[in-house]
């Protein structure tokens, strides 16, 4: 009878020790099949450089294909929707950046929450926005910029990759803390509007910093001022906006986001081995070649810092009245 009873409690004890021992045994395993990074913005574009840049390496250590799939519109909505809708096993991921969190309230039919269906797992980098208008347009630094603008109100146009977008909100602050009269273009991506920005199609733009920086090397564009707090390495030449319009800081944190219910175990994985890439001098100096400063942590400080920048923009949006849906 007792050893009746002691079989019975360590089949007992063996089973509760099973889910854990699969949890783990998953984790340790993964990935196993290739994983897919969901952009929501067209190629080229900042947040589709940092997913290809970050996949590349991943691939390499975890011995699995990281395929980018683009999947653009509506402000990257499309793409946040289509991760929260996916099986949260760690092989569906997000490229996510500031406007994903703060999109709700730009528009107000979303079905999602960010925070609450979807999980942060690893900062990759922090890229700030730089002003930059086309060589046409007869300025080389802010307070030129702003008198050119009211000796022309209405008649400049600033792109952007979307309304709702980075660049749209800086152009509304900006607008906002310079009484300049200036026209919002948007576009379908940052490529597109850079793209126009080059041409002379528009003359002005608040773009992320990595999708433009080759164009300001090459003098396809001239940078009039980086929105960092501090002069940018890459750009040592270039004022920032705060030393012209005090306080005045934009940009964004970029890095991997799953649905929410992703395991722990695999959460883990990914935040260790993106941790582990970002310290490597050859990544961090790729980095700063784009224009972007790595930018590791954890889970939880890559939540605490989204919701931290969101919400100053969440004042933005709300002061320009900026809705859409």
């Amino acid at each position: 009878m007792k050893l009746a009873r002691r079989k019975f409690l360590h089949l007992a004890a063996g089973a509760v020790a099973l889910p854990a021992v699969s949890r783990v045994a998953k984790a340790q395993s993964y990935p196993t099949r290739p994983v897919r990074i969901v952009v929501g913005f067209p190629p080229g574009g900042i947040n589709d450089i940092y997913a290809r840049l970050i996949g590349q390496w991943l691939s390499e250590r975890l011995r699995q294909p990281f395929i980018i799939e683009n999947r653009a519109g509506a402000g990257g909505t499309i793409a946040v929707d289509t991760v929260v809708r996916a099986l949260p096993d760690g092989y569906t991921l997000l490229l996510t950046a500031i406007n994903d969190v703060y999109n709700p309230s730009v528009y107000p039919d979303l079905k999602y929450e960010y925070m609450r269906d979807l999980a942060p797992i690893a900062s990759i980098a922090f890229s700030p926005e730089i002003m930059e208008v086309n060589p046409s347009v007869p300025v080389k630094a802010i307070p030129e910029f702003i008198a050119y603008a009211k000796a022309n109100p209405g008649k400049l146009n600033y792109a952007s990759s979307g309304v709702g977008s980075g660049q749209h909100l800086c152009g509304e602050l900006f607008k906002m803390l310079t009484g300049v009269d200036m026209v919002h273009v948007p576009y379908r991506g940052g490529a597109p509007a850079v793209a126009d920005l080059i041409a002379g199609q528009v003359q002005v733009m608040f773009d992320l910093l990595p999708s433009s920086i080759e164009h300001v090397r090459a003098g396809k564009l001239r940078a009039l001022a980086v929105a960092s707090a501090k002069r940018w390495p890459t750009l040592p030449d270039v004022p920032t906006l705060g030393e012209y319009l005090s306080g005045f800081e934009a940009g964004t944190p970029l890095g991997i986001a799953a649905p929410k219910k992703i395991p722990n175990e695999i959460v883990a994985t990914l935040n260790r081995e993106t941790n582990i890439i970002l310290a490597d001098p050859r990544m961090k100096a790729r980095i700063a070649e784009v224009g972007g400063e790595a930018l590791s942590g954890s889970p939880a400080d890559f939540a605490k810092l989204l919701e931290t920048e969101a919400e100053k923009w969440r004042r933005v949006i709300r002061a320009a009245d900026i809705k859409l849906g």
